[in-house]
């Protein structure tokens, strides 16, 4: 699926293309797990699944301090252990849990409206 250019500044990242397996970040061609925020992108965070997912490896983003982060959990919608959702709701930080693909739109959109959003996107 192919995602339509919005008017940002020139640094921005964003989500050009989604397809299982890879996504595109600017120009950036991406086929494992990472972190993106507008500003920043994470390459190669170390989960590669769900279960992979822990406080300590969603750190990176977190520390971010987002005011939104959104959890991509591949080809389908799986949810994290409820633990973490309680400590991210504990910090203050919004918490969306998407399939991949959604969860790419969703950072679209929240970026267009110029919110401070971060996304851990599983590949799977």
């Amino acid at each position: 699926m192919k995602f339509t250019k919005e008017l940002l500044p020139g640094n921005t990242k964003v989500i050009r293309a989604y397809a299982p397996g890879r996504i595109n970040v600017n120009d950036t061609l991406l086929s494992r797990s990472f972190i993106l925020t507008p500003t920043l992108l994470l390459e190669d965070w170390s989960p590669q699944r769900l279960d992979d997912i822990t406080l300590e490896t969603l750190q990176a983003a977190l520390a971010l301090e987002p005011e939104i982060l959104i959890i991509g959990t591949g080809a389908t919608l799986q949810f994290p252990d409820a633990q973490i959702t309680a400590d991210i709701q504990r910090r203050g930080i919004g918490l969306e849990v998407l399939d991949t693909a959604a969860a790419c739109r969703t950072y679209n959109v929240l970026v267009s409206e110029n919110r401070n959003v971060a996304a851990a996107l599983l590949m799977i």
